[in-house]
């Protein structure tokens, strides 16, 4: 049998739980690591302990056309697959805010940003506090934003400042980096990092929530896992050798905890730190799938939080959450 702990964790993470198991645990204040009883690791239960069958009985959630959790037991999260009265009505107890990282960076127009933040307004978790920090080279093309309520956004400037070699992906990590250190940590709970090249279309709730949080990419993941374009020059930070590698995923969207995004941002920086004296230039998602195959996430999202809709969409796709757009930012 499971640690109570890790028993529970797991039929959380899994988004599965059995009501009346739910109502049998006594959940115990002094069991939290920090000021809110969040981070679904940090559930603990008193004289519960959970059978290992139980548990692998929660992982066939319905859906056998698509992989629902990995190798290391993350769920894998598809439409019909969590359960939402479960999850909201843990999460709404909890009063949390939502951070969602925005990158007006590039060639982007106001347009651009006001269509991302207003599908965000609508779709983005609903009900919840939001903070939508819209990190920016260029302040004169902010267009005007109205939220709703529960809903705010701060400008974060960011610095050109840096090396010669340094691009917008160094940069702008660097400054995120700086952010959440200097007050981001202290605002939110859980904090989503997202570019601005892409279009809310249905609810992104707090069934995506976890303590570190990747998203699948939408073409790849329909490929051969043969031909992902991991970085595979041995000297590189980034490197992953031929035939290893979990999943290829997309840098569009990434998220967790606040400290789970700072210690990718901190890593980051070391790895192109890296590349960079031994002559090497990597890309950021190759970077981004270098630090996710050795830091494995603990829930993962499925193509349906980030499809092109330019793609022939597959059988498997039954509810798009974000289209991405054709053009790169």
């Amino acid at each position: 049998a499971l640690p109570p702990a890790a028993a529970v964790l797991l039929l959380l993470e899994a988004n599965l739980l059995i009501l009346p198991f739910w109502t049998n645990l006594t959940f115990l204040p002094g069991c939290t690591k920090g000021p809110k009883h969040i981070n679904l690791d940090n559930f603990c239960c008193h004289d519960k302990v959970v059978p290992a069958s139980l548990v692998s009985c929660l992982f066939n959630r319905k859906r056998v056309d698509v992989i629902t959790t990995t190798d290391w037991l993350a769920p894998v999260i598809w439409e019909g697959t969590y359960n939402t009265q479960v999850l909201e009505k843990y999460y709404k107890r909890l009063n949390i805010t939502i951070g969602l990282v925005v990158w007006a960076t590039g060639k982007f127009t106001g347009e651009d940003l006001q269509q991302f933040i207003q599908s965000a307004n609508k779709h983005f978790m609903i009900g919840y506090n939001v903070v939508f920090y819209i990190l920016m080279d260029d302040f004169s093309r902010l267009p005007h934003i109205e939220l709703g309520p529960l809903r705010t956004f701060k400008l974060l400037a960011i610095g050109s400042e840096g090396k010669v070699w340094e691009d917008l992906n160094v940069i702008g990590m660097k400054n995120l980096n700086m952010y959440i250190i200097k007050h981001i940590e202290r605002e939110v709970d859980f904090l989503f990092s997202m570019t601005i090249n892409q279009i809310f279309k249905n609810d992104f709730g707090v069934e995506t929530l976890g303590k570190s949080v990747a998203q699948l990419h939408a073409w790849w993941y329909f490929e051969n896992a043969k031909k992902v374009p991991y970085e595979r020059r041995s000297k590189s930070a980034a490197f992953i050798p031929f035939g290893k590698g979990d999943f290829y995923y997309d840098s569009a969207i990434f998220g967790g905890t606040p400290q789970e995004v700072l210690t990718f941002t901190a890593e980051y920086q070391k790895a192109v730190t890296n590349d960079t004296k031994n002559g090497l230039r990597s890309t950021y998602e190759c970077h981004l799938n270098k630090y996710f195959f050795i830091n494995k996430p603990t829930k993962l999202l499925s193509p349906e939080y980030n499809w092109d809709p330019t793609f022939r969409t597959p059988p498997q796709i039954k509810c798009v959450k974000i289209a991405r757009q054709s053009k790169r930012i």
